[in-house]
């Protein structure tokens, strides 16, 4: 039986739910948390009314909600939005809302929110330029149309960063250059005011232990990295040796479009 792409998302993002928020884990998420927020506050308004699209626990939703008006945290994984809705009913948020969809066909109407956001979820879509043009769709004139995610690095060149990915998580697409989510957001019709690119070294045992990577693929990324160290082939993932533990790198950007 053929398994979707959707589907695949769905497997191995319900078995993260419950450790996403963890910042041992899911450094990419966590630890640049407050860097989006910080990234975001010219775009904050307390009227706003907010998407998060592929919100998964709705992090960013629930960091900022105490600051708007409304935000809809919506993901595709039921697990993941339930254990956001957890979370969110513990801090006593009562404004956030979640709801199950695809970043690709948004269940809302044209015009509809005063700001949107997507966060490190642009390399797991299929077809990122329909989803964002569906942030674009669902935001009013003048609207941030605000993206977070990886990018890839250029000096990497032909390495296949993305086969290392994907091995370790099934549901990984395909990381985009800065300049290519730049024209996607511009092909939309949103003019992209600023960018944040930065670095993060990440730890590499945490990471594996997020996604549940099975034993065998997670020995096979070990190695590659061991290999490319000791100068073997480049895997794309620009490892290094802290304190005698596997590193390896992320390049990451945040993006912010104005609606038109």
């Amino acid at each position: 039986m053929t398994v979707t792409h959707g589907e695949k998302v769905v497997r191995e993002f319900s078995k993260q739910a419950a450790a996403f928020g963890d910042p041992r884990l899911n450094m990419e998420f966590t630890v640049n948390l407050a860097r989006l927020v910080q990234f975001m506050e010219p775009e904050l308004d307390p009227e706003d009314i907010v998407l998060e699209v592929a919100a998964g626990t709705g992090l960013v939703s629930r960091a900022i909600a105490r600051r708007v008006r409304h935000v809809t945290a919506l993901d595709l994984t039921p697990a993941m939005l339930e254990q956001g809705k957890r979370e969110a009913d513990a801090d006593n948020l009562t404004n956030v809302t979640f709801t199950r969809g695809d970043a690709a066909g948004l269940p809302y109407l044209d015009r509809s929110f005063t700001l949107v956001i997507c966060r490190f979820a642009l390399h797991h879509v299929p077809d990122p330029e329909a989803a964002v043009r569906e942030m674009v769709r669902v935001s009013r004139p003048g609207a941030a149309v605000v993206v977070a995610d990886l990018v890839r690095d250029e000096s990497i060149g032909a390495a296949d960063v993305d086969r290392i990915e994907r091995l370790r998580d099934p549901s990984h697409g395909t990381i985009l250059p800065a300049d290519q989510i730049s024209e996607l957001l511009a092909s939309a019709g949103a003019e992209v005011k600023r960018t944040d690119p930065f670095d993060l070294v990440r730890p590499l045992e945490p990471w594996l232990e997020q996604s549940h990577t099975p034993s065998a693929a997670a020995a096979q990324i070990r190695k590659e990295l061991a290999d490319e160290l000791a100068g073997g082939p480049e895997t794309g993932m620009r490892p290094s040796e802290v304190d005698g533990e596997l590193h390896f790198t992320h390049s990451n950007a945040f993006f912010c479009g104005i609606a038109p």
